[in-house]
């Protein structure tokens, strides 16, 4: 540089160099640019009106530092679904340029605003407000020069706008701890690989192609009007490849790697309804669901709520309600228990299909080789699913055809919503054998079946009936005579157990069962020996006076709850 200044006949370069280098160190000797910003490598220059930005951060005049490294606007995000817009602020600390999304009621806060600091902003009590005021003028000046861009901060359909990821241009703004699962959906590799590696996953089980197939369906349970469902592959020994046939059904939409798409969860209550709502109408993907325990050991999942669709409406910190979470999906899970062991009520149990997996059988043969075909082959048959719905008559076709077999299924033995989640998957496979396998062999009405709930098993009240036989059988040693007061239970004679009341009452609570309409049930079914309106008769336990006792009979002469529709308890 000296030598050009020598050769256009300037002299003393070096010292003018050098003094305006020590010029620059004063905030008040700086040269600026009137109104635009002069940072090192920005992303584009705005205007700034009477604001100095430059490397040495924003001010105004001597007593108004907005911040003291370089920042700015650079993207208006719109958001598709709530219409809420958002800031995607930019900034340079040690000359690396960072970005960060932030609400406009964050950016218009002091208090708020502060927030930022947690993610590298120099913003403190001192100079948020300018803060504020720099972010919101050079966004009003520049609002045309600002790109404005979709933003979503969900997957799934969207009304007027498609399906979330799969719009054009669209900038993810929910909550951060959601972005990795935003990005997993995706696609990787071959189309082409992926299927011949499904299709052979088809050929292995039965299992195998219900996980598959409820991947796809659960695109369909809203459209077609289904509630949501649950497939749940249970068994205790390792090796059976319940992890890698979840990972085919996440290969479907995305990246099928544990932690990325399919997750672990010990999540609570409001963290498994944040995540379904999220995933909208894509399928929840959990792994080694035992996991979800409290400090006491007990399963933090609810199976009903879940299943429902609509999470509880909440209060905000500011004191008003937050946005009620709802979605519309499959949830497949895997663990070492049946699920329906692990829930209470017929509800629950209505909405789950649990497959057990154990030995010689398996879920996916040759797990290490297929889950690492899967993790670089992903993400492409949901994406030409979604296409084919698309074209015109499909999709009523489709309803159609849903609601032909729920017919069919409710028919036979089981409920009307085991019945549902049933006819859903196997339209979802019928139509994939059409558009992606080509292979003509769909699952069958008969093949589900096999894996429904009856009726009599999902009736809270035969269940409840059946639990109290096993705790009877479990406590045999409990029902005898000359046994202290408080170790004895009640007494059998022939086919009958005469439960002292209270224990009884302890038992069913401890069942998670109403006491009451436990006994009324039993009372309708003959199962009990009842006194007028009272469900209890007296009997001489220790002592010569009558004990109030539930006398249950122990072997029916026929298995109740056949044609019972008692639903919930």
């Amino acid at each position: 540089m000296a030598d050009i200044a020598r050769n256009v006949g300037m002299n003393g370069f070096q010292k003018t160099l050098k003094e305006f280098i020590k010029s620059q160190e004063n905030p008040k000797d700086r040269i600026y640019i009137d109104g635009t910003t002069m940072f090192t490598g920005q992303p584009l220059e705005l205007s700034t009106g009477k604001w100095r930005a430059d490397d040495f951060g924003v001010s105004k005049d001597d007593d108004e530092m907005a911040c003291p490294h370089p920042i700015m606007p650079v993207e208006r995000l719109v958001n598709i679904d709530t219409g809420v817009e958002k800031l995607k602020i930019a900034f340079s600390k040690g000359r690396k340029w960072r970005e960060i999304i932030a609400s406009k009621q964050t950016l218009a806060s002091p208090n708020k605003i502060l927030e930022l600091a947690d993610q590298g902003v120099a913003v403190t009590s001192e100079n948020a407000k300018d803060l504020i005021k720099y972010i919101s003028d050079v966004e009003n000046i520049n609002y045309e020069v600002i790109p404005e861009k979709k933003s979503v901060g969900r997957l799934g359909y969207i009304d007027g706008e498609g399906f979330s990821p799969y719009v054009d241009g669209l900038v993810f703004d929910g909550d951060a701890c959601y972005r990795d699962m935003f990005q997993a959906i995706t696609s990787h590799g071959s189309g082409k690989e992926w299927t011949h590696i499904a299709k052979e996953c088809r050929q292995m089980s039965l299992t195998a192609r219900i996980l598959l197939a409820a991947a796809f369906a659960s695109v369909l349970v809203q459209p077609v009007g289904c509630l949501p469902f649950f497939v749940h592959l249970w068994g205790g020994e390792s090796g059976t490849g319940k992890t890698v046939g979840l990972m085919l059904a996440a290969s479907v939409w995305g990246n099928p790697a544990v932690g990325k798409y399919i997750k672990t969860f010990n999540a609570t209550e409001v963290g498994h309804e944040k995540t379904a709502a999220f995933l909208n109408s894509l399928p929840l993907l959990i792994d080694e669901l035992q996991l979800a325990r409290d400090a006491r050991g007990k399963i933090q999942f609810n199976v009903y709520s879940l299943a429902q669709g609509v999470g509880r409406t909440r209060g905000t910190k500011s004191g008003g309600v937050d946005k009620t979470p709802t979605w519309g999906n499959c949830i497949l899970t895997t663990g070492e228990s049946p699920l329906t062991t692990l829930t209470d009520g017929a509800g629950a149990l209505n909405r789950v299909i649990d497959i057990e997996c154990s030995p010689p059988g398996k879920v996916i043969s040759d797990g290490m080789r297929i889950a690492n075909d899967l993790k670089k082959n992903y993400g492409f048959a949901g994406k030409a699913f979604l296409k084919q719905l698309q074209s015109e008559g499909t999709m009523d076709a489709v309803i159609r055809r849903y609601q032909e077999l729920f017919r069919q299924l409710s028919e036979s033995d089981t409920t009307e919503k085991q019945a549902m989640a049933a006819a859903l998957i196997v339209v979802a496979d019928e139509l994939i054998t059409r558009w992606i396998f080509r292979d003509g062999d769909p699952i069958t009405v008969g093949q589900i079946s096999t894996f429904l709930q009856t009726k009599a098993s999902v009736s809270a009240g035969e269940r409840g009936y059946q639990y109290m036989r096993d705790w009877v059988e479990q406590n045999f040693a409990r029902f005898r005579r000359g046994i202290e007061n408080g170790d004895t239970y009640g007494v059998i004679e022939e086919n009958w157990a005469y439960i002292i009341s209270k224990k009884f009452t302890e038992a069913v609570e401890e069942g998670g069962f109403s006491r009451q309409a436990l006994l009324s049930y039993m009372k309708q079914k003959g199962l009990i020996q009842t006194r007028g309106k009272r469900y209890t008769v007296g009997k001489r336990i220790n002592t010569t006076v009558n004990t109030e006792c539930v006398a249950l009979l122990l072997v029916p002469a026929d298995p109740p709850g056949e044609d019972d529709d008692f639903e919930e308890i």
